[in-house]
C-alpha cells in the first residue's frame, strides 16, 4: 500500500509514464578535452544562493513512509544547502520543518474550501521566516488514483482486513510505525479551529481573483505550481508571481497530461529568458536534473526518489541517495563540458 502510494499516478498510470518516456528521449551532447577539473553545483536562485540546482519536492504525509521522514528531509536540505519544500499536508508543522532545516524550506499551499484555514496557513508561514511560497493549482478536485482505490489507502489510515493482511507482509515497516505512532497532517491538527485534512477537499474555487487576494497578502516570493499551459504560464507572469512552476503533478492529477518537460521549452520561449521557472515531474536521476535545466529550468525540484530512498533506508537511505546524485551531477557535468550551473543551456542537447 504505501509504495503503490508512492509510485502511482491517476488513472491508468499513462502520463506519469509519458514523463519518464519524454525523459529518456533528451539526449545530451558528450564533449571532450575541456577542462572541467574545477566542477561547481552551485546555483543562485531568487536571490537566494543554494549549493546545487535542485531542491525536494512538496510531498504530504512523508512520515507514513519512514517515521521522522520530514526531519530526516530537513536535516539533509540544511547540511547541503538546499530547499524543502514543505506541504500543506506534512505529518510535520511547517514550522518545525523551517526549524529543523534551519531556513533551507519553502512553503507549499493548497487552499481548501474554507479561506480562514487558508489564509491562517499562509499567516503561519509568514511568522515561521518563510521568504517563499509555492502556491498549487492544478488540484481543483482530487484524481482518481487507481491503486489508493484498490489498497484502500486513505488519510487518516483506515485498517481493515485488506490493510491488516498488507501490514502483516510487511513487519518491519508496522513495528516502525506502530513505534512511532500514526502520523496525521499537522498543519491542520494544530490549526486554531482543530481544521481537519479531507484528501478529497473541493480546491475548484480558487480562481485568478483569489491568486490577486493571495499575492496582496504574501510579500515574499510567490510561485505559481502546476503550471502545464503557455497562455497560463504567460498570464501569470503578467499577474505579478515571481516565478513559474511546470509540472503536471507528477503525473497523479491528468492521465492524458503532455509530458511537462514536453511543455517546458514552449514555456520559456513564451515569458522570456530571465524569468524563474521550477520544474518537476519525472526527475529520477542527474542526467535528468541537467536535461531539464537545458530545456529551460532554473531550479527542480525532486519528489518520488526521496521518498523510494526514505522508504529503503530511512536516513541513511535518504543519505546515500543524495551523495550518489550529487556525484553523478558532477560526473554528468564534466561530461558534457561544463563546469558551473549558469553554463547548461540549449547547446547541451544532442
Amino acid at each position: 500500500m504505501m509504495f503503490d502510494f508512492i509510485d502511482g499516478g491517476t488513472g491508468f498510470d499513462i502520463a506519469q509514464d509519458e514523463n519518464h518516456k519524454s525523459f529518456q528521449s533528451i539526449a545530451l551532447k558528450s564533449r571532450i578535452l575541456r577542462n572541467v577539473e574545477n566542477i561547481s553545483t552551485e546555483t543562485s536562485f531568487l536571490s537566494h544562493e543554494y549549493g546545487v540546482p535542485y531542491g525536494i519536492a512538496p510531498m504530504g504525509m512523508c512520515n507514513l513512509i519512514s517515521p521522522k521522514a520530514d526531519e530526516f528531509i530537513s536535516i539533509e536540505a540544511c547540511k547541503r544547502n538546499l530547499p524543502h519544500c514543505v506541504s500543506t499536508a506534512a505529518s510535520t508543522t511547517l514550522e518545525q520543518t523551517f526549524k529543523d532545516a534551519n531556513g533551507n524550506a519553502w512553503f507549499q499551499l493548497y487552499a481548501g474550501s474554507d479561506d480562514s484555514v487558508t489564509f491562517e496557513l499562509l499567516d503561519r508561514a509568514r511568522e515561521a521566516g518563510f521568504q517563499h511560497l509555492v502556491f498549487t493549482v492544478d488540484t481543483p478536485r482530487h484524481s482518481r488514483r487507481t491503486r489508493d482505490l484498490t489498497n484502500g489507502f486513505s488519510v487518516p489510515l483506515k485498517i481493515g482486513p485488506r490493510q491488516f493482511f498488507d501490514f502483516a507482509r510487511h513487519p518491519v515497516w508496522t513495528i516502525r510505525m506502530l513505534m512511532a505512532g500514526a502520523p496525521t497532517p499537522m498543519n491542520y491538527k494544530t490549526s486554531s479551529n482543530g481544521a481537519k485534512f479531507i484528501r478529497s477537499d473541493s480546491r475548484g474555487a480558487s480562481d485568478w481573483d483569489f491568486l490577486d487576494r493571495l499575492r496582496k497578502r504574501w510579500n515574499g516570493h510567490l510561485l505559481v505550481k502546476g503550471v502545464n499551459c503557455v497562455d497560463d504560464a504567460v498570464k501569470l507572469k503578467n499577474a505579478g508571481v515571481d516565478g513559474i512552476y511546470v509540472s503536471n503533478h507528477g503525473g497523479r492529477q491528468l492521465d492524458s497530461a503532455r509530458p511537462a518537460i514536453d511543455v517546458l521549452p514552449d514555456i520559456r520561449e513564451a515569458i522570456g529568458e530571465t524569468f524563474p521557472i521550477v520544474f518537476d515531474s519525472g526527475i529520477r536521476s542527474a542526467d535528468d536534473v541537467i536535461r531539464a535545466l537545458a530545456k529551460g529550468a532554473d531550479f527542480v525540484l525532486i519528489g518520488r526518489p526521496i521518498l523510494y530512498a526514505l522508504g529503503a533506508g530511512g536516513k541513511n537511505g535518504l543519505t546515500v541517495f543524495l551523495n550518489r546524485l550529487d556525484e553523478d551531477l558532477k560526473s554528468v557535468m564534466a561530461q558534457i563540458g561544463v563546469t558551473n550551473i549558469g553554463a547548461v543551456n540549449r547547446q547541451n542537447i544532442s
